[in-house]
C-alpha cells in the first residue's frame, strides 16, 4: 500500500467500485443495467462525475443495497475519515426487514471484510436461508439469538461467537429482547 493511499480518504465512488466488484460485475455489465455510459460510470467511481439521486436510487437496486448506503459518511475531522466512525454516524445498511437493524461500523466499504452491528429484534427471524460466498464471524453481545448453520441449530448467550464459511444458514430470535451482534463479513456484501 503506498502512503498517498492510506492518506486518502474513502468517497462514495470507492464505495461504488467495491460493492460492484463484490457482485462480480464488470463496468460494463453495471453501466448495461444502469442505461448509462461505461465512461460515465468509471468517473462516478473515481469521483470524476456526481450521481444525481435517481442515479444513486438504481446503483442501489442494481448492487442490492439500501439506497442510504450510497449517501456517504458522515463528516468529521479529516484525521478521522476512512478510520473512525462515531456512534451516531454510522451509515444504515440493508433493508431493515424481518426485525433486523444493521448499521455499518466499518469507515467504508473498501476494505476486504466489512463489520457491522446487527440488532435482531424480539420475536424477528429472517424469511429465508441465506448462502453467500463468504467467510462470516460474530460475536453476540447481548440477548439470545437461535443461528441455524447448515442444518445445525445453535442459541448463543452473550460472549458467544461463531463463524459461517459459505455455508446455508438462518438466524431466529424467539426470545423477548432484542439480541446484539457484531458481525464480520469477507469479502464485503453490502
Amino acid at each position: 500500500m503506498q502512503q498517498s493511499d492510506i492518506a486518502r480518504p474513502h468517497t462514495l465512488g470507492a464505495d461504488l467500485r467495491a460493492l460492484r466488484k463484490s457482485r462480480g460485475l464488470t463496468l460494463h455489465d453495471m453501466a448495461a443495467q444502469l442505461d448509462r455510459s461505461v465512461g460515465w460510470l468509471s468517473q462516478v467511481e473515481r469521483d470524476l462525475s456526481e450521481p444525481s439521486i435517481t442515479d444513486l436510487r438504481h446503483m442501489a437496486a442494481v448492487l442490492d443495497v439500501h439506497v442510504s448506503l450510497l449517501f456517504g459518511q458522515a463528516s468529521g475531522p479529516a484525521t478521522e475519515v476512512g478510520r473512525v466512525v462515531r456512534h451516531g454516524a454510522r451509515r444504515k445498511i440493508g433493508s431493515g426487514a424481518a426485525g433486523l437493524i444493521e448499521e455499518l461500523l466499518s469507515p467504508d466499504l473498501t476494505d476486504d471484510f466489512e463489520m457491522v452491528h446487527c440488532t435482531f429484534e424480539a420475536h424477528s427471524r429472517i424469511g429465508e436461508v441465506v448462502t453467500r460466498p463468504t467467510q462470516e464471524v460474530g460475536y453476540l453481545i447481548a440477548g439470545k439469538l437461535d443461528l441455524i448453520i447448515d442444518g445445525h441449530t445453535f442459541t448463543l448467550h452473550p460472549g458467544d461467537s461463531f463463524r459461517i464459511r459459505s455455508e446455508p444458514f438462518e438466524w431466529i430470535n424467539p426470545y423477548d429482547q432484542p439480541a446484539v451482534a457484531i458481525w464480520v463479513i469477507a469479502p464485503p456484501v453490502y
